[in-house]
Formats: structure tokens, sequence, C-alpha cells
């Protein structure tokens, strides 16, 4: 979810002046909440959450039915991969067509239980997986055969 739009507050504000601090969300589509001792946290209404879920799952599912569907539209896909997700370039064609089903997939997936964080977590992978290809060096080490056995690892829970 992006924050972009989001009227930032400290965490403190809506524990002291709750009244002042959530009338800001008639001004603003969500809060942002910083906090000193954790991760920051984004407030909004229920309603505006089950907004942005209906459109997300919206847009999943004409794009999963789109792909499924429509002769030529992996093609149309595979074609506008690029403008959305620019590190695409990096990865070999094979890849990049593994990389558009998987997040068909997935989202269609998520989108069945409500729950995004695996479709973000498919693109960090792949987004990473570009970045290797996009370093010769980076990617000769990961894919170099390591023949060497270099013994037994010891569990770090064991260290002292």
């Amino acid at each position: 979810m992006s924050t972009e739009n989001a009227a930032a507050v400290n965490f403190s504000e809506l524990v002291n002046k709750n009244k002042q601090t959530l009338a800001r969300l008639r001004e603003s589509p969500r809060l942002l909440l910083h906090r000193r001792d954790g991760e920051d946290l984004v407030l909004t209404t229920a309603a505006r959450a089950e907004q942005d879920q209906t459109v997300v799952s919206a847009a999943t599912r004409m794009l999963a039915a789109m792909a499924r569907r429509e002769p030529g539209s992996m093609e149309l896909l595979l074609d506008i991969l690029p403008d959305a997700f620019p590190w695409v370039h990096f990865l070999p064609e094979a890849d990049v067509h593994a990389f558009a089903l998987e997040l068909v997939d997935t989202m269609r997936a998520a989108d069945s239980v409500a729950n995004s964080a695996a479709t973000a977590q498919l693109l960090i992978s792949w987004q990473h997986t570009a970045e290797a290809h996009s370093d010769p060096e980076l990617l000769s080490a990961l894919t170099r055969d390591h023949d060497a056995d270099h013994g037994r690892v010891s569990d770090p829970r064991e260290a002292g």
C-alpha cells in the first residue's frame, strides 16, 4: 500500500490528541503513524480499506481472466511487463515468461485469501533475481559449480 497520499503524524499524537488526529482522516485517506520503537503504522477507515481491497481484487480477477482467455493476451502481458517492472529487462526471456505466469497465478491465489503478502514477496524475489542477472560478476559467482565440500556446518543455535 502506498503511503504517499497519507498524512504523517507521530504515534504519540494519536495517543495524546486522538480526536484531532483522527479528524485528519477526513482530509487524507490514510494516516502514517511514525513510531519510535517499532515499524510505522498506517491507519485508515474500514470503508477505505474495503474499497482498496475491492479495487485490487477486481484488477486481479480481470488480469487473471484476460491472461487465461484472450488469444495473444500472454504476449500482451509480456510486452507490457517492462513498463510496469523495468528490471525484467535483465531477466532471460524464459524467466520473463515464468515471472508473468507466476505473477498472475500468485495474484489470483493471494486475492482468494485477501492477503497480498505472497504477491509482494514474489515481486521482491523476482526483482532480486533480475538484480543478480544485471551484475555479470555476481551472476557468475551464484551460478558457478561449487564442487568443493567445506565440511559440516554447525548449528548457529549451538554457538556460544
